[in-house]
């Protein structure tokens, strides 16, 4: 369920209610070849929710996202999204519910245009009105990529890249957008344009996020919960009102 707290003529701003998961990962244990990444993680997401996981290079964010949408096999542990136990499904089933990962590759067709790239989001849609509304709202979040519509991806700058990986993204109608360092390489104004971008997905169209980053200054301002991995483990979790004001805590762990 959503709680509606306020109507506007193009969105419905929601927030989640206190019963509202829509992600629950349980003793969480994966790996690669036998060696063992990630150490029995457990994290929770409601609906409409962002929820940062923060740490230090090589802590196991992407191993976690991976493991997450099906990329990577667990160990063991569970997964549940939206109600179901999505463990064992392969990626293109996950995507089919809603669960979709933009990586921190982003994933784009570099020869492909602005507007092929978004319409190959929309490859596993089948209503067209939903990908026409779709594509409406990207384009409202998103300015930019309807001026660059025939452009091709390439030539776009990292910060415009990242926007159209995201906005790919959202033509597959996700429920839960897991962004994988999505400030990776950006100059500071462009990463303070993408973490408004995912503040309004959160706002605006009700989107649970999560997000992988190390540069705490930007997720803490948009996060609703945070948890910082090291060494494979969850050695934090906080909510908004616990975290503000231990930044040199976190610190000790992410960095700047």
């Amino acid at each position: 369920m959503y709680l509606v707290i306020s109507l506007s003529k193009k969105y419905i701003s929601v927030r989640p209610l206190s019963d509202s998961k829509i992600l629950e990962v349980k003793s969480l244990e994966a790996g690669y070849k036998g060696i063992k990444v990630l150490w029995g993680i457990n994290i929770r997401a409601k609906k409409a929710e962002i929820v940062s996981i923060l740490g230090p290079n090589g802590a196991g964010k992407s191993t976690l996202l991976r493991a997450i949408i099906g990329l990577l096999k667990p160990i063991s542990g569970n997964i549940e999204f939206d109600g179901k136990d999505v463990t064992n499904l392969p990626p293109q089933e996950k995507v089919k519910l809603g669960l979709l990962l933009v990586p921190d590759n982003r994933g784009l067709f570099p020869n492909l245009s602005v507007y092929e790239n978004l319409m190959m989001g929309a490859i596993m849609i089948r209503d067209r009105n939903i990908v026409n509304t779709k594509m409406k709202q990207i384009f409202e979040i998103f300015p930019v990529l309807e001026q660059r519509m025939k452009q091709k991806a390439r030539m776009l700058s990292g910060g415009e890249q990242q926007m159209l990986a995201i906005g790919k993204a959202l033509m597959g109608n996700p429920k839960l957008l897991m962004l994988d360092e999505p400030t990776l390489g950006l100059s500071p104004k462009f990463s303070m344009e993408v973490m408004k971008s995912i503040k309004k997905l959160q706002e605006e169209l009700g989107i649970t996020v999560l997000l992988v980053e190390e540069k705490i200054k930007y997720a803490l301002d948009i996060s609703n919960k945070i948890y910082v991995i090291d060494q494979g483990r969850i050695v934090y979790e906080m909510g908004k009102n616990e975290y503000q004001g231990k930044e040199n805590i976190l610190k000790k762990y992410v960095g700047e």
